[in-house]
């Protein structure tokens, strides 16, 4: 017999599941009892057989004839003796073929009934093929009853008749065989419904068909969202700039994305299956062999910076991050090592630590500015004192040579110190300057003609030329300064003698520069060298060159002033300087400056004053100078050359001095206490206009702005200053306002 199973929910008795289930706890029984009937069967068969055989051989040998007439002249004994040994086994194998056959009917209908019911009769072939398995074997149980019974209840010379059974024997034999050949349609129906439903199930219901349908609708679109998110992360991987390589525990390559073709310049089939020491130079391979240690050792988070080689044998510096790649075990069988150029970053990095460096130096140039700009103007303001006194006492004393020659040094010891604060403004930048267009070939020839006496016959000096005019605009002064300054550094540089080049030629820049001071923008500029094959600088030397008062020259040599004013010079003309040098070969030092396309009226200088300057008359000049001393020295001064003077210490005393008094001219300092000179000069003006005003300062920072440029429009004079000094540029100040009132 076949086998099924089927499941029952506890809390649906009346579902097909349960019936099934029903089904097979009477179908069990039936072939228990089946079974007993069989052998109980079997036993009674054999043993009836037996004997029934030897009375047969019995009669055969005896005569057919005489046994048929025992029999049928009625001699009992022989019929209750067959009887009593058939009667029990036949009436047992009668039961269970109608127990059997109850048992399999009620199966067919408890199959049939929910499948008519869902709808399935026609379309689920395997529970159709079911239900006739068993309804064949319940009607091949019946005609084992009927046969039964037949033995059991008809007489027993029928069983002696060999024509009263004829028939029914044949008949179950072949119904055996279409249940045989409904069997092997169910089986092979069965194999192909495996993958469709459960292992021995013979019926789903629409409501289970569903569940097992989204399920498999489930199990399927989370393997393809597997094989999606694997098949986009195997591109991602592919397509990145950084190289993802994979490798074994032994560093031998199994993986290669494009990033890493790119990189390297190697394709894929010319690394794979090879080491991955290919890739390291010397100084690489030591640090590829700890870093797979450390990888078989199962450490993560191992990243460096390092250098491979590429293809064409160049160094590319890179940034490596690996990690190793366990199996389920745990156990390392690889590593991925992803490798980022870095090469653009460290450059960068470079540039902005070069940037900050030259930014930091700009900064201690400045701070070093504002305070040598502070001592300049104080000083200043003291040198103005002593000078002017000395001129006094000088007028004072022309009887006496002896005191004049006296004098004479005091006055040639304030023009030094003067010429040591001019240098300090100039590197402050807070000096006023008068710029103009100059052809750096001319400042080239000037300088050269001046260091030719006496620069000394040891050095050769040389002068290049550019063939076209390289035209600036600067003051004259400062320019022919910075020649002389950096020639005189470099003939200190060539004590045993050498060579000095002056060069003036265009270049051009593309804003990359990196030991420019201060940077510049890209673009071409007018460009002095200054050349020379002297001792050189060290690192640390050149580092602090244009720091004030910084020198390597013995002590009394030098100030520490010179490079600090080319500095302060250069920038102001919104240039900048390049320094090459190296020890024991020599020094270039390259300087930019804005190149003029254009011409422009040059300024001219003052003329030098060789006249008495004019006489006063009883005009009132109202002086503003916070320095008592200073203020008392100009009173003195234009009190002697016939002015009517009003000092005031700040603007507001100067203010209430005008209220009462007015006044011709106004002399002020340009820093003030209060508001300044220029706001003062304002107010007074809103009062009067077209007052003639001289500006004069230790330093003119607040007076030329952010520009520092002095225009041509405004009267200055600078500290420390004499008294023909002030008094030509006052009345000069005077006839050009009273000039501008006419028009």
């Amino acid at each position: 017999m076949m086998k099924f199973s089927v499941s029952c929910s506890a809390h649906a008795s009346r579902s097909p599941r349960c019936i099934f289930s029903k089904a097979v706890r009477t179908t069990v029984t039936c072939l228990s009892i089946e079974s007993v009937m069989v052998i109980a069967s079997l036993r009674g068969r054999v043993s009836a057989s037996a004997g029934f055989a030897i009375r047969l051989h019995r009669i055969r040998v005896g005569g057919l004839l005489q046994y048929d007439r025992n029999v049928k002249s009625g001699h009992p004994q022989v019929a209750a003796r067959l009887s009593e040994r058939r009667g029990m086994p036949d009436q047992i194998y009668l039961l269970g073929n109608l127990v059997i056959m109850a048992a399999y009917a009620a199966i067919t209908v408890a199959i049939v009934v929910p499948v008519a019911r869902a709808g399935q009769l026609r379309t689920n072939r395997l529970a159709t093929a079911t239900a006739l398995i068993f309804f064949s074997c319940a009607v091949g149980h019946g005609l084992h009853a009927v046969m039964a019974y037949r033995t059991v209840i008809q007489v027993p010379a029928a069983h002696l008749t060999h024509t009263d059974g004829a028939g029914w024997p044949w008949t179950s034999a072949l119904w055996d065989l279409f249940t045989a050949a409904v069997g092997v349609y169910y089986w092979t129906l069965r194999r192909g419904y495996g993958v469709l439903l459960g292992k021995g199930a013979i019926y789903v219901d629409p409501w289970g068909q569903r569940r097992l349908d989204e399920a498999d609708a489930r199990e399927r679109a989370a393997r393809d969202a597997a094989e999606a998110h694997r098949a986009t992360l195997a591109t991602v991987v592919e397509h990145t700039d950084d190289a993802v390589v994979g490798v074994t525990p032994e560093g031998i390559i199994t993986a290669w994305n494009g990033g890493a073709e790119r990189l390297f310049g190697y394709k894929a089939d010319e690394v794979l299956g090879r080491l991955a020491t290919m890739l390291a130079d010397e100084t690489g391979f030591g640090e590829q062999q700890d870093a797979l240690a450390r990888v078989r050792q199962g450490e993560r988070g191992i990243a460096y910076e390092t250098r491979r080689l590429r293809k064409d044998g160049t160094l590319v510096d890179v940034a490596l991050s690996i990690t190793p790649i366990k199996d389920q075990a745990g156990a390392v069988i690889g590593a991925s090592a992803v490798a980022r150029d870095i090469t653009a970053a460290k450059e960068a990095a470079e540039r902005r630590r070069a940037i900050e460096e030259r930014s930091n130096q700009a900064q201690r140039m400045e701070s070093l500015g504002k305070l040598a700009g502070g001592v300049a103007h104080d000083f200043n303001n003291i040198l103005a004192i002593i000078a002017n006194y000395t001129e006094f006492v000088a007028e004072q004393t022309t009887d006496r040579p002896d005191v004049q020659t006296d004098l004479t040094q005091v006055r040639t010891a304030v023009e030094r110190a003067t010429n040591l604060t001019r240098q300090l403004l100039t590197f402050t930048r807070a000096e006023a300057i008068q710029p103009q267009d100059v052809d750096l070939n001319a400042a080239v020839t000037e300088v050269q003609m001046m260091l030719e006496r006496t620069i000394g016959k040891h050095i050769d000096l040389i002068a290049v030329h550019s063939p076209e005019p390289v035209t600036v605009r600067a003051d004259p002064g400062q320019l022919q300064q910075v020649l002389l300054n950096l020639a005189v550094n470099a003939r200190d540089a060539m004590s045993e003698g050498g060579t000095l080049v002056l060069e003036a030629n265009c270049a051009t820049l593309d804003g990359d520069e990196i030991d420019m001071q201060p940077p510049l923008p890209a673009g071409t500029y007018a460009r002095l060298l200054v050349s020379d094959t002297g001792e050189g600088m060290s690192p640390e030397t050149a580092a602090r060159m244009f720091e004030p008062f910084y020198t390597t020259k013995p002590q009394g040599q030098g100030t520490g002033l010179g490079l600090a004013t080319v500095y302060g010079i250069v920038t102001e003309a919104g240039g900048s300087i390049n320094v090459y040098s190296e020890p024991g070969i020599g020094t270039t030092f390259r300087i930019y400056l804005p190149l003029v396309t254009t011409a422009a009226d040059t300024t001219a200088s003052s003329p030098v004053a060789t006249t008495p300057p004019p006489r006063g008359d009883g005009s009132t000049v109202l002086v503003v100078e916070d320095e008592p001393a200073l203020a008392r020295v100009t009173t003195r001064i234009l009190t002697g050359a016939g002015y009517h003077v009003l000092t005031a210490a700040d603007a507001t005393e100067a203010l209430a001095l005008y209220e009462e008094h007015g006044c011709d001219a106004l002399l002020t300092d340009v820093i003030i206490p209060g508001i300044s000179g220029r706001r003062l000069a304002e107010l007074l003006h809103e009062r009067q206009p077209g007052l003639p005003v001289l500006y004069m300062s230790g330093y003119s920072n607040g007076l030329l702005g952010t520009t520092r440029i002095l225009d041509e429009d405004i009267a200055f004079l600078e500290k420390p200053f004499t008294a023909a000094d002030l008094l030509h540029k006052l009345a000069a100040t005077r006839e050009r306002s009273r000039s501008h009132v006419r028009l």
